[in-house]
């Protein structure tokens, strides 16, 4: 099982820690609520559409309650299996597992378009090596054909036309990657315990500590967006000397997020990052990754690149070089990058001491950039903007979008501003604004 210890059945033995595993429930179902009703905001007579790990349908379970408990008109699961994904990536041929039939994103259409649309819940319990041995470009090339088979789909989710939030819950396989040291169901708690701290869920009014720091990531990106930064030099002990332009019309988000209808929603739970759109012609200079990256079900670790007009020129890494190369030769625009953020060293999950082998959560504990696509609310005016105009803008543009994290306890950050100032925005890994 993948639940806290005493949500779904107590037995004889276990009455000794009932007391704490009654916490344990009400934060459980405290997230899964949050999740719905904060996280996707969703709205009366909205479908919500859950997708989800098969370990996870307890939670799944949860978050369809509360969703019907906040007026709902349907909720939709869709489960996912990496231990199945395994088996058709290593037997299924490339043939097939690139011929993804339209009716794949005529099911996520059909809802967002019908009655009341619909609203997305990602539930994430990925295994950081569920893939590990097999064919990585084998992999890279069917899920790029998946990705372009929902190029539609996508451009809902990455123009913010929906609400949609993802969200994680532990699986055997991942807790015993963070917690190696323990048993599998000691592995299991531990990690259901730092999901409820990073994501705000411990102090018991999730609701609360996210309207407060949702207040705290506002105020930043308000400082940001009244520079008018022009660009950003990345330094650090490491090496790290990186100077990324800015798209033209950069604007600065963080945290909560609003359809064109008013619904606001959270993107990534956890989330501590303001970021914006990098100029994809306009990045100088190396950087070198401060966290492993976790990319098809398999490690990277200690990466570093060499940018030169915006693209990677050289890369390397201690382990899975290779594979970085698989990801940066995905498509003409994986050797751009379509996203800088700034994380300080003080986030909850960087406190928290521990590497989750995940990048919804490790991105939230270091400044990163992300090979691949921009997000067109990135630069004013962007949502209305056709993909050539947001080119012209600077926006990168590809079918990924890979976080990777380069920040560090020793960061520091100096922008351009408008008038030609220089800004120090980053000292010691944290604001100086």
């Amino acid at each position: 099982t993948v639940f806290p210890r005493g949500v779904l059945v107590y037995t004889k033995m276990e009455t000794q820690q009932r007391g704490r595993e009654k916490m344990d429930e009400k934060l459980f179902k405290q997230y899964a609520e949050f999740a719905v009703r904060v996280g996707v905001g969703v709205l009366p007579r909205q479908t919500l559409m859950i997708t989800t790990p098969v370990e996870a349908a307890e939670f799944a379970r949860c978050c369809a309650q509360a969703a019907f408990e906040a007026g709902a008109r349907d909720v939709q699961v869709r489960y996912e299996d990496e231990k199945l994904a395994r088996i058709r990536y290593q037997n299924a041929a490339e043939e097939a597992l690139c011929d993804v039939k339209p009716w794949v994103e005529r099911s996520y259409l059909d809802y967002v378009e019908g009655a009341g649309g619909a609203s997305i819940l990602h539930i994430l319990g990925e295994d950081p090596e569920a893939f590990l041995g097999l064919d990585a470009g084998k992999i890279n090339r069917a899920r790029q054909a998946a990705r372009n088979a929902l190029k539609t789909w996508r451009t809902y989710t990455m123009n913010d036309r929906v609400a949609w939030s993802i969200v994680a819950v532990p699986t055997d396989n991942w807790a015993k990657k963070v917690f190696p040291g323990c048993g599998r169901e000691q592995a299991v708690e531990k990690l259901w315990q730092a999901i409820f701290d990073v994501c705000r869920v411990t102090g018991g009014d999730p609701v609360e500590a996210w309207r407060r720091h949702i207040d705290t990531c506002t105020a930043m990106k308000e400082k940001l967006n009244a520079l008018s930064l022009c660009s950003l030099r990345f330094t650090g002990g490491n090496g790290t000397d990186l100077t990324v332009g800015l798209a033209e019309g950069a604007v600065w988000e963080g945290a909560a997020s609003l359809t064109p209808q008013g619904q606001q929603f959270i993107a990534n739970v956890p989330t501590e990052e303001v970021f914006t759109a990098p100029h994809r012609l306009r990045v100088e200079g190396i950087v070198y990754g401060t966290r492993p990256y976790v990319y098809n079900g398999d490690l990277i670790e200690d990466f570093w690149v060499r940018f030169e007009r915006g693209r990677v020129v050289e890369s390397g890494a201690r382990k899975n070089a290779a594979l970085l190369e698989t990801l940066l030769d995905t498509d003409e625009g994986s050797r751009s990058i379509g996203e800088v953020a700034l994380v300080p060293a003080t986030s909850p999950i960087n406190r928290s001491g521990l590497l989750f082998y995940n990048t919804l959560f490790d991105e939230n504990a270091a400044c990163h950039i992300a090979f691949g696509d921009g997000y067109p609310g990135t630069v004013a005016g962007g949502t209305s903007l056709t993909q050539e105009e947001l080119l012209a803008r600077g926006v990168n543009h590809s079918v990924v979008h890979e976080d990777v994290m380069i920040g560090a306890e020793d960061t520091r950050i100096v922008g351009v501003a408008g008038d030609g100032r220089r800004v120090e925005i980053f000292e010691n890994g944290v604001w100086a604004l």
